[in-house]
């Protein structure tokens, strides 16, 4: 409200730094829906891992029984079966293992959202900040040297969260790796490729199962992830992160 009167053509850092800030705040609030998603879908991937220990079960049952019949048509499918069944087990349990490791990094990568969120916010106050100070606007109990502190303290949070969400990618890399060549042995076995929900998927390929080698994040976060230039607040040892100084 201090700032109110002053022309608009003074105010293009703070029109700047809002915009900054309320795309943050969106960006924010989409890592928490795929977060949200990621959860739901691995529950659904931890039941399809369930339903399939059964198959393994009836697998191994049927090899017994086509042992016992000496029927070497009837063994070779049986194994044959039994194989598909064991490996497409192995693949459920994979994909659990991958989508766990999924959420985790979606879980790290949303505090990284909510860290720039709240350095933008800093920017924004300081650019307020900047303009009343520029004007001789000197609100009771206002510390202008706080500002760039704080946008600085932010910022270093921002690297740090950025940096912890960077190496979870990685992570989660790997485990997809590891899951497409189990998934694609599985597949190959059993004579029908896989269709389930691979977040981290080239739009080109359904499930990705078939290119281990090209695993690139194209539909998940972290593409967007730029470094810091100045930065944010120190937040209280309980983690929580407090609102900007508002001008």
């Amino acid at each position: 409200m201090y700032i109110a009167r002053i022309p608009l053509e003074q105010k293009q850092a703070v029109v700047t730094t809002n915009n900054d800030y309320s795309v943050a705040k969106m960006e924010a609030a989409t890592a928490e829906a795929q977060f949200q998603e990621s959860d739901a879908q691995l529950h659904q991937a931890i039941n399809d891992g369930k339903a399939a220990k059964p198959q393994v079960d009836s697998a191994v049952s049927a090899k017994k029984m086509a042992d016992q019949s000496a029927d070497q048509n009837r063994i070779n499918q049986a194994v044959k079966d039994l194989h598909a069944a064991e490996d497409l087990d192995k693949a459920a349990q994979a994909r659990v293992k991958y989508l766990q490791d999924y959420r985790n990094y979606l879980k790290v990568y949303w505090r990284y959202t909510q860290e720039n969120q709240y350095w933008r916010e800093a920017q924004f106050e300081a650019a307020k900040a900047q303009i009343a100070k520029a004007n001789n606007i000197a609100p009771k109990g206002v510390s202008y040297d706080d500002y760039p502190k704080q946008v600085e303290s932010r910022g270093k949070r921002v690297q740090s969260a950025k940096d912890r969400a960077e190496k979870a990618k990685q992570h989660v890399l790997a485990t997809r790796e590891a899951w497409m060549k189990i998934q694609h042995q599985a597949d190959v076995e059993s004579g029908r490729p896989a269709v389930v929900w691979d977040p981290m998927a080239q739009p080109t390929a359904p499930t990705g199962v078939d290119h281990p080698q090209q695993a690139e994040i194209k539909s998940a976060p972290m593409t967007n992830m730029t470094p810091p230039a100045p930065a944010p607040a120190p937040a209280p040892e309980n983690g929580t992160a407090p609102p900007a100084q508002q001008q």
